[in-house]
């Protein structure tokens, strides 16, 4: 899977709401359960990419209780494309503990995430996961479900039961400790939630060293159902052993049936 993809355009548009700061996000393209419907997840696309590159990828996983739903992000300047406009879930300065990190785009991304999920019925499990910046969206999105709220203060509406982020990091890390602390019933949510998160030793964008990042910060601040996956050898792409890694992880965590043909 190309990280910039191959078409940098943005088809169709969704309802955008105030927390969108008048973004306009792409179209959403989903990949129905073809078994009995058990789980839905939002898959985030990365920096340049659109949602349909991945429902194609879900369209022949082995997961048939599994609804994908795959979003396209907004077509944004990226200060680290050195302005170059693209699809984006936020704008990325730069990717690095200590970068300037775009919390107004990472807070209305997240919102238009969790408003994509905010319909599915009650006894229907939530999942996020994302390649590249969609991995990082994907990561400030847990912080925002065990804090209960995004950063601008407006209540985080869902219940995740999984999250997955491949070949990304987290956005905000040198922060994430003093937000945490803010709020001691943020503290009580972290140990249990689970977290799959994979990367390749030779990805030459975001480099292996950050995903690691990621690990260290998230497990300091008390998440500890975590699965980190290193891959040999592996650059910013997606191969067969590690789809199946994701799958393989799901099916455990999310309980599913497996190959049920009822609807």
């Amino acid at each position: 899977m190309n990280p910039f993809g191959d078409d940098f355009g943005v088809s169709g548009s969704d309802a955008i709401t105030p927390m969108t700061m008048n973004l306009e996000f792409g179209g959403t393209h989903v990949v129905k359960p073809k078994g009995k419907h058990q789980a839905t997840i939002v898959w985030l696309h990365g920096m340049g990419d659109k949602g349909l590159s991945w429902s194609q990828l879900f369209e022949t996983l082995p997961l048939p209780n599994i609804k994908w739903i795959c979003p396209t992000a907004p077509t944004r300047p990226v200060a680290l494309l050195g302005g170059f406009a693209c699809t984006s879930w936020f704008d990325v300065e730069d990717i690095s503990e200590n970068a300037s990190d775009d919390l107004g785009g990472l807070d209305a991304s997240a919102a238009h995430i969790a408003n994509l999920l905010s319909s599915e019925p009650s006894d229907i499990k939530l999942g996020i996961g994302g390649f590249n910046v969609g991995a990082a969206i994907s990561l400030y999105s847990v912080i925002c479900q065990v804090l209960g709220r995004y950063r601008n203060g407006s209540s985080y509406p869902i219940n995740l039961s999984v999250v997955v982020g491949l070949s990304g990091w987290l956005p905000c890390s040198s922060s994430m400790k003093t937000w945490m602390e803010e709020s001691q019933e943020g503290q009580h949510r972290t140990a249990s939630l689970p977290i799959l998160l994979c990367h390749g030793s030779a990805d030459e964008v975001v480099a292996h060293e950050h995903g690691e990042k990621a690990l260290e910060t998230l497990t300091s601040l008390g998440f500890h159902n975590i699965t980190f996956r290193s891959y040999n050898g592996l650059g910013h792409y997606t191969i067969p052993e590690e789809t199946e890694e994701v799958c393989k992880w799901l099916t455990t965590m999310l309980d599913l049936e497996g190959t049920t043909s009822d609807s």
